[in-house]
């Protein structure tokens, strides 16, 4: 893989944003945008991607337990969309319905404060979502 890749944990209030290096190895958080409208979410993701060169968008997809897709995988497809047409990339749609949990257990082992663990939660969840891609490609993937 080559270029970095921006990985998206999008909610309701907030998304959580991580980027790779250069050389699409590792993720690491970088911000939890506090959500507005698909639109302006979407044009400050732009700007981050623009600034980092950006060549790769993935996006969480929080499927049901019975793989179907609710209210907030259809606004994470929202965002994957208008994201993807602003930046000319289609977008990669990671199954993540455990990665908010899996990101607080890190948090807790590390011992992070509760309040901490609020701030940060959304982006070691990005984080999450985009290694599992960064590590196994596009084959989880979902369309």
């Amino acid at each position: 893989m080559q270029g970095r890749a921006i990985g998206l944990d999008v909610g309701t209030k907030t998304i959580g944003v991580a980027l790779s290096d250069p050389l699409g190895m590792l993720a690491r958080p970088v911000r939890t945008l506090k959500r507005q409208s698909v639109k302006k979410d979407s044009a400050a993701l732009a700007e981050l991607c623009a600034q980092e060169g950006v060549k790769h968008l993935v996006v969480g997809l929080p499927l049901e337990l019975d793989d179907t897709e609710a209210r907030s995988a259809k606004l994470a497809r929202q965002v994957g969309v208008a994201l993807g047409e602003l930046l000319g990339l289609a977008p990669i749609y990671i199954d993540e319905r455990f990665t908010s949990v899996d990101a607080e257990e890190i948090l807790v082992r590390l011992d992070i404060s509760r309040k901490k663990r609020k701030s940060v939660i959304d982006q070691v969840a990005a984080v999450l979502i985009l290694q599992s891609w960064l590590d196994h490609g596009d084959w989880s993937g979902i369309t």
